[in-house]
């Protein structure tokens, strides 16, 4: 028999994972952590958005299976939240799906439409399931960079010119899990022209659609016309509304992607728990006031961050949307490497955060910091920070 299962041997060892298990071991000691590592909001989701969970669970007829593709109230919704922040049309019936998260959605949509061997363009540094979703389905990466200037055009270029057999899938994330960049619509023109002449598909994950900062709403690429003839775009409920655990998430667009997505769904699952789906419903349709609440307090807390890790010696650009910061190791401990800063911060100043190498070979030099603790928190995590930094030798500004 062999050692390891064929799908298996193409799946590394999770670098994050390892810093992760270091938490939890620190925490388990009493060791009090300021987890600034995984992307877990720490909100609660609207008070009538659980109301309406708890009154649908208690019906007695709300316990069976449900929809695959998500019950006609929950995809009307999201249609109807496109038309409202995009101006965008969507049939509920042919262009929209519910997924168990925008996660699972990128992994059964990658089951769908990838043979072995193809190629799929992901950029790099990024999510892994970007990348993973389709080397677990038997495709081929070549990465792309994640920073959308010039160099970013002639890498899709080059692609399309030197790859055998051609791409035929390209994932876009804006804004950008981990590095928080952003694009316009622009871009998104440019990327659907190109991909009509190219003949590939595009996946867009658009799952931080609504945590934008300084007044500059994100976009979407289905805002293009035409933009539907070539891409489908995920979304997610889980930071919009911190409903991360509930696992809410949709595809939009393309209606042959999205046919093959529930056909692939319909023998996968029986659709998310009906109650969670009514309150999602709840959530899409009800009062907005939570979405713009959470925003300024996001962006409240980059401020923090952004000012006092500075002032603690440790310079990180300020993201334009996103929950996270994209940040350079401090140029004097540059050479230890993301993984074994990460690892030290963790063990020396009680602050976790996630190793850039984990995203992609081209994450290294960086950390992803997640601002999923509160201001109090954060200027903790920067006097911890500096202590660190001090006893490393690297030079701190005066307080």
């Amino acid at each position: 028999m062999e050692d390891e299962f064929y799908r298996i041997k193409r799946l590394p060892p999770y670098v994050i994972a390892e810093v992760n298990a270091m938490r939890h071991a620190a925490r388990q000691a009493g060791r009090d952590i300021i987890d600034l590592g995984m992307g877990n909001p720490d909100l609660p989701p609207p008070a009538h958005v659980i109301d309406k969970l708890c009154e649908v669970a208690r019906k007695e007829d709300a316990h069976g299976y449900s929809a695959s593709s998500g019950i006609p109230g929950i995809r009307k919704a999201q249609a109807n939240y496109y038309g409202r922040r995009f101006n965008v049309d969507l049939d509920p019936e042919t262009d929209v799906v519910m997924t168990m998260g925008s996660k699972e959605g990128l992994a059964s949509l990658a089951t769908a439409i990838t043979a072995p061997g193809d190629v799929v363009l992901a950029p790099n540094p990024s999510y892994p399931i970007h990348t993973f979703g389709f080397i677990i389905a038997g495709a081929t990466i070549r990465s792309v960079p994640t920073t959308p200037d010039e160099r970013y055009w002639e890498s899709l270029d080059r692609a399309m010119a030197f790859t055998v057999p051609r791409p035929s899938i390209l994932i876009v994330n804006y804004p950008s899990n981990p590095t928080a960049e952003t694009v316009d619509l622009a871009f998104y023109e440019r990327l659907v022209a190109w991909a009509k002449e190219n003949k590939v598909w595009i996946l867009s994950d658009l799952a931080y659609s609504e945590l934008y900062f300084d007044g500059n709403p994100t976009r979407s690429i289905l805002e293009v016309p035409g933009a539907k003839d070539v891409a489908v775009e995920f979304t997610s409920m889980s930071k919009t509304f911190s409903m991360a655990g509930w696992r809410v998430g949709f595809a939009v667009g393309n209606a042959k992607l999205i046919a093959a997505l529930k056909r692939v769904k319909s023998y996968l699952d029986y659709g998310a728990f009906t109650p969670i789906q009514a309150a999602a419903c709840a959530a899409l349709n009800g009062p907005q006031d939570i979405v713009e609440k959470n925003r300024n307090l996001y962006q409240k807390r980059r401020d923090v961050m952004v000012e006092a890790f500075g002032r603690a010696g440790w310079d990180i650009p300020s993201p334009k949307a996103s929950m996270f910061a994209w940040a350079p190791l401090p140029p004097a401990l540059k050479e230890m490497g993301s993984l074994e800063f990460s690892k030290q911060l963790l063990t020396e100043a009680e602050v976790a955060v996630a190793p850039g190498v984990g995203y992609g070979e081209d994450g290294e030099g960086f950390v992803r910091i997640a601002m999923v603790e509160n201001e109090q928190r954060l200027r903790q995590a920067a006097r911890n920070i500096k202590r660190f930094l001090a006893s490393k030798g690297v030079n701190t500004p005066a307080s």
